[in-house]
Order: structure tokens, then sequence, then C-alpha cells
């Protein structure tokens, strides 16, 4: 017979979540990501216009590095984010980490939109700049685990991979709009009012869904899980020296699958346009056409791929995706050479085979860890990844592609990570179905003892 506790538990755990609690949950979920990726692609599209707000100079080149620096910067200061917002989750929940996230993120969001250029506040204005990207990235760090543990522990148990790959929907929606927004200010506006008015706008238009995030987010309830952890008072005081100490390999599997997301993500969506100008000759507007469709390719199938994990499970899903990218990457890009039709073909195919790892990887990343340490855990591996990963694929193509004389780099390289990511998922169990809550999550764990012997019997 089981324990009162520990029965109590399963049962609050198990219980169905209706249709209304997963469509909240979504919402709440994905808004952080949708307002994070916004503000990322108009920061990335506004770049030679933000550039000469707040750094003018002589030479144009020298004013679109340094926008790029803190760019970059941002990426940097995401896993000091993601310690610190992991470890509050796994301490005091996941709806108070995702309020307040979503409130630094877009504070800071208001405050570069508001703030004056080099012409008005002199080398202050960069200094600030930099200051608010870096809050921007701080708050980034504690975003994708936030949500993903939140969405994985609130969605019913047998459509967990469908509740949580809308997490990359609103990614998706998020780079898209932004992307949108930029086109309809840079045909809309000449170059003199986007650069004295009109770049403001997307930073201006964040705020305030960042806002209706915020409120949304507060109205919800925190997980069943956590509040399992809460009754049973076994919220760990130090998550991620647990995480560090008894689960490393987790930890490892973990950044495995989000290496294998990270790398052809910005490889698909945002590398690809610069090789389509630079090395296949096509347009810039062809190119945007492009990635345009793969981004709303994504949108259809991330969520049939997380629903069809939950029928199949998430090893099949997540294995045949990554042993795809490996077998077709380097055809994809001899497809590109024969021209346009061909580069079509083989994007959207990419853009498939990138679905099909979006929408298992998150789910089967938050099924990997206890509930005890799940937002650190997931947090760290992310954004760890992201920062050595995920920020240097267009560095790193461009560089091996000039230092080679290879335009099909690309494949091999993709091929790469592929294969990590391939390994990654060959060591892992298959997780669709199961409990989160473990029988360590409500019970107290030797760990937490100040003197380092159990205080507490596994439930």
């Amino acid at each position: 017979m089981r324990t009162r506790n520990s029965g109590a538990a399963t049962h609050d755990v198990e219980a169905a979540t209706d249709v209304i609690s997963l469509r909240r949950s979504v919402a709440a979920g994905a808004v952080g990501v949708f307002v994070h990726w916004f503000d990322w692609a108009a920061y990335a599209y506004l770049a030679g216009t933000v550039a000469t707000v707040f750094f003018p100079s002589e030479d144009s080149t020298s004013g679109l590095l340094a926008v790029f620096g803190v760019f970059a910067v941002s990426f940097g200061i995401r896993p000091i984010g993601a310690l610190v917002f992991g470890s509050l989750g796994d301490r005091i929940g996941r709806k108070r980490t995702l309020s307040l996230v979503i409130f630094t993120m877009s504070g800071a969001t208001l405050g570069i939109g508001l703030l004056p250029g080099y012409a008005s506040l002199g080398i202050a204005a960069p200094v600030i700049l930099v200051l608010l990207r870096l809050v921007q990235g701080f708050a980034a760090g504690g975003e994708f685990g936030s949500a993903a543990s939140f969405l994985a522990e609130s969605a019913p148990r047998r459509r967990r991979g469908f509740g949580v790959s809308w997490l990359e929907v609103g990614s998706l929606l998020g780079f898209l709009a932004g992307s949108f927004v930029f086109l309809l200010l840079s045909t809309g506006l000449d170059d003199s009012r986007l650069t004295s008015w009109g770049w403001r706008i997307p930073f201006l238009i964040a705020a305030p869904l960042g806002i209706i995030g915020f409120i949304i987010r507060t109205k919800i309830e925190d997980t069943p899980e956590y509040r399992a952890m809460e009754a049973n008072d076994t919220a760990p005081r130090s998550p991620v020296r647990e995480l560090l100490r008894s689960h490393r390999r987790e930890l490892l599997q973990a950044a495995g699958l989000m290496t294998a997301m990270h790398v052809p993500f910005y490889a698909v969506l945002t590398y690809l346009v610069t090789y389509q100008t630079d090395h296949l000759g096509h347009s810039a507007d062809s190119a945007a056409l492009l990635s345009t469709a793969i981004s709303l390719l994504g949108l259809a199938l991330v969520p049939l791929f997380g629903l069809l994990s939950d029928r199949v499970g998430r090893k099949p899903v997540f294995v045949g995706a990554t042993a795809a990218l490996f077998v077709l990457s380097t055809p994809a890009f001899l497809l590109m050479r024969t021209g346009l039709a061909g580069t079509w073909v083989a994007g959207l195919l990419l853009g498939a085979i990138l679905a099909a790892i979006l929408g298992t990887y998150a789910v089967w990343s938050a099924e990997v860890f206890p509930t005890r340490t799940r937002q650190s855990g997931l947090s760290i591996s992310y954004n760890l990844t992201a920062a050595l990963f995920a920020g240097t694929v267009p560095y790193l193509m461009t560089m091996l592609i000039s230092t080679t004389g290879s335009t099909l780099v690309p494949g091999p390289y993709l091929m790469v990570f592929a294969a990590g990511g391939l390994v990654a998922a060959l060591t892992l169990r298959e997780t669709a179905g199961s409990t989160l809550l473990r029988p360590e999550d409500v019970s107290e764990s030797p760990s937490e003892s100040p003197s380092g012997t159990p205080r507490g019997e596994a439930a």
C-alpha cells in the first residue's frame, strides 16, 4: 500500500487536465518565447539602423560590428541567467520564475525602445544599450527552462509531447512576427524616418505583449508536480549542486539533444539566407521568401511531430530525424547547386527534419530530469549549448567555406551535430507517457541533509 503523501501526490499529478486548462498552460508557457524571438528577429533585422543610431561612425562596418558585438554579449550572459532562474524555479516554483523572467525581459525591451540615441546622450547611449541587452540576455537565460518545465508538468501525460511542442511554435511565430514587422517598416518608411523613430516600433510593441504575458502567468496555478513537492516540503535547497552531483549523465544527454536542435535551427532559419545570396547567387527577396516558407512549414509540422511522439514514442521520432539529418545534409546542399527549384526542395526538406527535432527535443529533455532539478537541468543544458554552438553557426560556416573553398561545408558540419544528437538519443530510455514525479521528489533527498545523512525515506 502506498503511503498517504505519495498516494495523494500521485493522484494529484495524474489528474486529467481539460482542454481549457491545457490551452491556458500553452498560452502561459509559449508567450514568453514568442516575445523573446520577436525581439531577437527585430534586433537582427534592424542591426544596420541600430548601428547608425547608437554607434555613429564614418565606417559603417565598425558600427555594424559593434551592434553584433552587443548581440553576442547578450548570448554570452544567458548561462548565468540559466543558473539563477533554473535554481529559483526548482526552489520557489515555475509560476514565479515565469512571471519574473517575462517582466524583466519586457522591461529591458521597453527601455531599448525609449532609449535616446548617440546624438542626444553621447557615449552613454551605447553603454546603456549594452546594459539593457545584458538584462535581456540574463532574463532570456531563464525563459526556456521555466517554460519547458511548466508545459511538461502541466500537460496531460498522454499529450505531453503535443503540449510542450507549442513552445517551439511560439518561437517560430515570434521569429515570423519580427520579420513581418521589419518588412512593413522597411517598405513603408524611408531611411530617415526609419532611423529617427521607426526602428523603435518593434521594441515598443514587445513591451505590451510582455505585460499581457505577465498577467497571464500571474493568474495561473503552479504545476501539479511542484505543488506536490511543496505539500511534502521537499523542494530542494541547492538544485544546481544536486544536479551536478547526481544527474551529470542526464545533463550531458539533454545537452546532446539540444545541440542537435540549435545547430540546424540557426543553419536552416538564419544562415541559409546568407548562403543563398553569397554562394548560390539568389536574390535577397527569394532567400527571405524561402526562410518564411520553412518557418510556416515548421508551424504546421512541429505540433504534429509532438503528437506523433506521444503515439509512437520520443525515441523513434528523434532518432529518425537526426538520422535523416545525418544522411541527407550533404545531398541537400548538393541539390541547392542545381538552381532555385533545387534550393527550395532542399530547404523545405531540411525544414521538415528540423520540425521533427523541434517537436520532440524539449519534452524528451524535460522527462529526463526529476522534478527536483528539472528547471535547472533544462536551463543549463539549453543555454550552455546555445552559447557554445548556436551563435557561432554563421561565423564558423563562413570561415570554413573561406578556408576550404567548398560551398558544401554546411552539409558535413550539420552531420557532425546530427551524429552527436543521435548518440545522445540512443543512450536515452523511452519516456513517452511516463510520470514526471519520482519518489525522490516527494521524499527528503539525502543531499538535502546538512549532515549528509538521510532525513527521510523514499516514498
